[in-house]
């Protein structure tokens, strides 16, 4: 199914029925990445009385139950409601479900000192806010999707616990925030240190927390941008 539309002030045209997925989906059978030293996620059949949720087991049918941690185990979407103490979620964000998004590849650059007031060492891989200055449109989307380089299908099993993987300065989401984008979406486990020290600073930087809360925002980590997918504007489901 095609449509054509106008945005950014020209004609376009998506075609529903061949979307391009940047999520990771769970596995049964193969390695999920795994952040923060959470294990793999698991799944086992329903047991009930002297039912089993098998075919393999004599089951009528397979039914099983999972156990995860999304935050470590694939691709998740957070809203304000990761740091607050009041319960908010997911569908208290999102009131549509398509936007249209920058999609950048962005090489992040390579910490030479230790930043005062942070947990940031010298030797961190970082993305900063002139990381980003230069690949992005004058204007901006609704949603920006960061690609960080090199990029490589390791990055669908990799196991980033204890390796500090790369993260995003504050200064680098404050900028977003101020561009005016909603939502951010990275192939990085989070957008703050693996060991921060709980500060999450980039996490408050893009929503602007304690002060005017953004609640309409979100953000989506690790996801997977395959490099057949160029550098450019799209339409992006969120859902």
């Amino acid at each position: 199914m095609k449509a054509t539309f106008t945005l950014w002030n020209k004609s376009c045209s998506v075609d529903f029925s061949a979307p391009i997925s940047i999520h990771l989906p769970l596995n049964f059978e193969t390695a999920n990445p795994q952040c923060f030293y959470i294990e793999q996620p698991t799944f086992a059949p329903l047991r009930v009385g002297s039912y089993v949720g098998s075919v393999a087991e004599g089951g009528s049918c397979n039914c099983e139950v999972l156990t995860l941690t999304p935050h470590g185990q694939g691709t998740h979407t957070e809203c304000v409601g990761h740091l607050t103490t009041e319960r908010r979620f997911i569908r208290d964000s999102l009131s549509k479900t398509h936007f249209t998004a920058d999609v950048v590849s962005v090489t992040p650059e390579v910490l030479e000192e230790d930043i005062p007031g942070t947990t940031s060492k010298k030797g961190d891989q970082i993305i900063t806010k002139s990381s980003l200055e230069h690949v992005l449109w004058a204007d901006s989307s609704e949603a920006i999707v960061v690609r960080t380089l090199p990029n490589s299908d390791s990055k669908k099993t990799a196991n980033y616990s204890g390796h500090n993987p790369i993260y995003f300065s504050p200064g680098a989401t404050e900028y977003l925030r101020e561009r005016g984008y909603q939502h951010l979406l990275c192939d990085t486990p989070s957008v703050d240190r693996e060991e921060d020290a709980g500060l999450l600073l980039a996490h408050k930087a893009w929503w602007n927390y304690p002060y005017a809360p953004r609640m309409k925002a979100t953000i989506t980590e690790l996801i997977f941008v395959p490099m057949q997918v160029e550098d450019g504007r799209y339409l992006l489901e969120i859902c």
